[in-house]
């Protein structure tokens, strides 16, 4: 089953045409050795194996929403990812935590931070909340995401930050847009802490720039369908070499 679900994402993406992770932006850190300590970890066979934690922390797009209030966990790229892994590293024994809640902002999700993601003692923590973070500004949510970004690293925890994924509602393909400045606010923090970034905004930009039509991607106009969600993991699974 599992072997079948990979096989269909890489279908995705060869239909699509699309690079998983590509865009002009230069990644701060390399790709081939940001992740290298807990790709070794899940190399190693039983009995020198531990199980490693992956934690997929932000808003109702990592949560699973698609046309709400119908949830497709199966179909979202944290479970996406979990599959692409297990084929990766068929020996590891890999947990993939959803601490996502739907229609929450960043802020919120510094609140529960401490309780529910570093609690879990991740190797790895994803930061997802670009869509929902537009009512409070970019100032308001460049603190709570530099909290949570410093709270992962000094717990030890290597960080993925990832910027939003399309809201066709809105004018989301001009740079001037507010979805488009949380973008680029998000790719400013990967450099300035040096951790690694998905960009699904240059993602789903490169499609519709290759003549892709965005609506083909979306289950409504701020959840991605299994399509959407399929780009993401696959630039997350770039990540790990």
């Amino acid at each position: 089953m599992m072997k079948k679900m990979f096989f269909w994402l890489l279908l995705v993406l060869e239909t699509l045409a699309v690079e998983p992770g590509s865009s002009s932006f230069t990644l701060p850190v390399d790709r081939a050795t940001y992740l290298a300590e807990v790709a070794a970890l899940s190399r190693l066979d039983w009995p020198k194996n531990r199980a490693l934690m992956i934690v997929c922390h932000g808003h109702s797009v990592p949560a699973g929403y698609f046309k709400t209030p119908v949830v497709n966990s199966l179909g979202s790229y944290p479970h996406l990812l979990r599959v692409g892994l297990a084929e990766k590293y068929p020996h590891a024994v890999i947990n993939v935590v959803v601490t996502a809640i739907g229609g929450e902002d960043s802020e919120k999700g510094l609140l529960r931070f401490e309780r529910d993601v570093m609690s879990l003692h991740p190797d790895v923590v994803t930061i997802d909340y670009g869509l929902n973070d537009r009512g409070m500004g970019l100032q308001r949510a460049a603190s709570a995401w530099r909290a949570m970004i410093e709270r992962a690293k000094t717990g030890g925890a290597r960080v993925i930050l990832l910027t939003p994924t399309p809201d066709t509602a809105a004018k989301w393909a001009d740079p001037s847009d507010k979805l488009a400045l949380h973008a680029e606010q998000i790719r400013g923090l990967a450099r300035e802490y040096k951790v690694a970034l998905v960009d699904s905004y240059a993602l789903f930009q490169r499609h519709a720039a290759t003549g892709g039509v965005t609506e083909t991607l979306m289950s409504q106009r701020n959840h991605p369908n299994e399509k959407g969600h399929a780009l993401v993991s696959a630039a997350l699974l770039e990540w790990f070499p």
